[in-house]
């Protein structure tokens, strides 16, 4: 299946009511308050939704039941945090070749709060445990800093160079009521928090939330009878790579970050120069660097230095993770949702950290650790 770049609309976006700790919701309550959201913005009703997309502890047919949708294209892709991304790759698709008209994809995850949240398997069960965790790692803070450390001395990154990330975010995080930290940091304050799993301190490591969101796509030629402003999907791109990231092909790169990001970028036509707006999930300080290198924004190794030199912090000249981040906006377990919805709003133009004149925004995905990737490139304007 492929689609037409700009063929496909976002005509409905909305997250949660409430983000941060939301202990009266479970994970299907908090996918059917953001479904409902989105709803309003869109102006439409259950009943008019004909496709569904949703990963949680439940299977879809369960959102689909609880929020009286028969729907005829579903999709449970789960690939981690960037699922989201992929699921937007998918319903474009599904939409364009008539499988259904009008796609609701949804997220909602109890990260925090722990109600009726997503089980792990048994870790013996998996590869990871097996090959990986009887060695010490276990998660993404000590699973993480395991390629970092070799693109630190390949490339001579330093600690202030994450540090940066983490303030950088916490300044557009400053601009956005919603955003769960606010106050501003500095580098040393970064520096002398926490220690985790070397470089990793606790303020280069992503929030843990409940909440959740949602999205509604249709096709380009209904986009004007919405009552909101559509955003455009131009191009998109997904691929995986390895589920133990002591396999990885290359700790200095992702190679589902290469394929997923020129494949949206060729898709939607563009240049680097014609991106307005940029969102990279920043679970941990290391992966924008890794985003901003995989996508060709910046050459290899020079991505750190590309973001203490302010490109991406207000003013900048391309303005990165405008809602702060999962670093200091939120992030409930699986973030991808929440860069979608940030790029949305920077097309419409409603984001509470607004970019002057947002023409294209790419949104860029990571599931597990780089196990997983999704690009969406938004666009305000359908291409003619």
């Amino acid at each position: 299946m492929s689609y037409v770049p700009g063929s496909v609309a976002v005509v409905g976006a909305a997250e949660t009511t409430h983000l941060g700790a939301v202990p009266n919701l479970s994970e299907i309550g908090l996918a059917a308050d953001a479904a409902l959201n989105a709803m309003a913005d869109a102006g439409l009703k259950p009943g008019d939704i004909d496709g569904i997309a949703w990963v949680g502890a439940m299977r879809p047919q369960l959102l689909a039941q609880y929020l009286g949708i028969t729907p005829r294209w579903v999709d449970g892709t789960s690939v981690g945090g960037c699922s989201f991304m992929l699921h937007v790759r998918h319903a474009a698709a599904a939409i364009a070749a008539g499988y259904c008209n009008t796609a609701l994809i949804c997220h909602g995850e109890s990260g925090k709060s722990r109600i009726a949240g997503a089980q792990r398997p048994p870790e013996p069960a998996t590869l990871n445990g097996q090959f990986e965790a009887p060695f010490g790692p276990f998660g993404p803070p000590t699973l993480f800093p395991i390629p970092v450390l070799r693109y630190m001395k390949t490339y001579g990154v330093t600690e202030e160079m994450f540090a940066t990330v983490a303030v950088v975010q916490r300044e557009w995080a400053g601009k956005n009521p919603r955003a769960m930290f606010r106050d501003p940091i500095s580098v040393d304050d970064v520096l002398n928090s926490r220690m985790i799993a070397w470089p990793f301190r606790i303020l280069m490591c992503c929030l843990v939330t409940d909440g959740g969101g949602a999205l509604i796509l249709t096709s380009a030629d209904r986009a004007k009878d919405f009552p909101g402003k559509p955003a455009y999907i131009l191009g998109s791109g997904e691929s995986v790579e390895t589920g133990m990231i002591s396999q990885m092909e290359d700790f200095t790169s992702s190679r589902a970050f290469r394929v997923a990001g020129p494949e949206a970028f060729k898709m939607a036509g563009i240049a680097h120069a014609d991106v307005d707006h940029l969102m990279i999930y920043d679970a941990f300080a290391h992966l924008p660097l890794y985003g901003l290198e995989d996508l060709g924004f910046v050459p290899r190794g020079e991505a750190g230095r590309y973001i203490m030199d302010r490109n991406t912090a207000p003013g900048g000249k391309l303005p990165m993770n405008t809602n702060g981040g999962g670093l200091s906006y939120t992030h409930t377990g699986m973030y991808g949702m929440f860069a979608l919805q940030e790029s949305v709003r920077q097309v419409r133009g409603i984001a509470p950290a607004q970019v002057p004149d947002v023409d294209i925004s790419v949104c860029h995905g990571v599931g597990g650790m780089f196990g997983a990737s999704g690009t969406i490139i938004f666009g305000r304007d359908r291409p003619s």
